[in-house]
C-alpha cells in the first residue's frame, strides 16, 4: 500500500518541478531584470530620452491607454492575415512540389533562392506597387512566413521512409490514402516547426511594413516616438510587440498539442 502511494505522489511532484522550471523561474528572472533596470536608472540617472525607467514606461502606457489598443489591433490584424494567407498558399504548394518532379526541379530551387532575399528591401517596392494602407504590410508578412512553411512542409512529406511507402503501395493503397495516412501525419511535426518559426517572423514583417509607410500600428508608434525622442512610448510599443509575439507563438503551440498530440516532446 505504501509503494502505491509513493507511485501516485511521484507524478504530482514531477508536475510541480516542471511548473517551477517552466513558469515560475522565467517570471522571477524577468521581475529581477526589471528591478535591476529600475535601480540602474535611479542610481545612474540617464536622460529619459536615452533610457527611461520602468515606471516611466508604465506612465507612457497609461498616457496612451486609449490609443494603444487600436494600434495593437492593427498590427495583430496585419500579422494574422499575412500568416493565414501564407498557410493557405504554402501548404498546397508544398504538396504539389512533393508530387511533381517537374516542380521539384524548377519551382523549389527558386523558392529557396528567394528565401535569402531580404524582405526589408522589398517593403519600399511594395509601397510603390500597392500603395499605402494595410495591404503592403500583409504582403510583407506573407513573404516572411511563406518560405519557412513551404520548406518545412515539403521536407516533412519527403522525409517518409522509402520502405514504408513501398509497404503501403504493396497493399494497393491509393495516392490519396498514402497522403492522408502516411505523408501528412509524418509532415505535421515539420509543418508546426515551420509555423512556429513563421509566426514569430510575422510580427517582425508587420513592423517592417509599418516602418516603411504607415499611419497606424505599433511599428508606426515606434517610428514617431523615436523621432520625437519619446523613448518611453517606444519601449511600451516594443513590450507590446514582444507580448504579441509570445502569445501567438504559444497559440500555434497549443494547436500543435491538439493536432499532433502523438508526436514526442521533451
Amino acid at each position: 500500500m505504501e509503494d502505491i502511494r509513493l507511485e501516485k505522489a511521484r507524478p504530482r511532484h514531477q508536475f510541480s518541478d516542471s511548473m517551477l522550471s517552466e513558469i515560475i523561474m522565467p517570471i522571477a528572472t524577468l521581475i529581477a531584470l526589471v528591478a535591476l533596470w529600475q535601480i540602474f536608472t535611479m542610481v545612474m540617472k540617464p536622460p529619459v530620452w536615452l533610457l527611461p525607467s520602468p515606471t516611466a514606461v508604465v506612465g507612457a502606457a497609461y498616457e496612451w491607454r486609449e490609443d494603444l489598443p487600436f494600434h495593437f489591433g492593427i498590427t495583430l490584424y496585419e500579422t494574422l492575415v499575412g500568416f493565414v494567407a501564407s498557410i493557405l498558399l504554402g501548404i498546397p504548394l508544398a504538396i504539389m512540389i512533393v508530387y511533381s518532379p517537374l516542380l521539384q526541379r524548377t519551382i523549389y530551387p527558386i523558392l529557396l533562392a528567394f528565401q535569402s532575399v531580404p524582405k526589408v528591401a522589398i517593403a519600399p517596392l511594395l509601397l510603390m506597387w500597392v500603395g499605402h494602407g494595410e495591404a503592403p504590410k500583409m504582403i510583407v508578412v506573407f513573404l516572411v512566413c511563406f518560405f519557412p512553411i513551404v520548406v518545412s512542409a515539403t521536407s516533412g512529406m519527403q522525409a517518409v521512409p522509402a520502405a514504408l511507402l513501398d509497404l503501403v503501395r504493396s497493399l494497393s493503397a491509393s495516392q490519396t490514402q498514402v497522403f492522408l495516412k502516411i505523408r501528412l501525419p509524418n509532415a505535421m511535426p515539420y509543418i508546426f516547426v515551420g509555423l512556429k518559426v513563421a509566426i514569430t517572423l510575422a510580427v517582425i514583417g508587420a513592423v517592417i511594413g509599418e516602418f516603411v509607410g504607415s499611419n497606424s500600428g505599433l511599428g508606426y508608434l515606434i517610428l514617431i516616438s523615436t523621432q520625437q525622442f519619446d523613448t518611453a512610448l517606444a519601449f511600451t510599443s516594443i513590450i507590446l510587440l514582444t507580448l504579441m509575439s509570445i502569445a501567438l507563438f504559444y497559440m500555434v503551440e497549443f494547436f500543435e498539442r491538439v493536432f499532433v498530440s502523438w508526436a514526442p516532446r521533451q
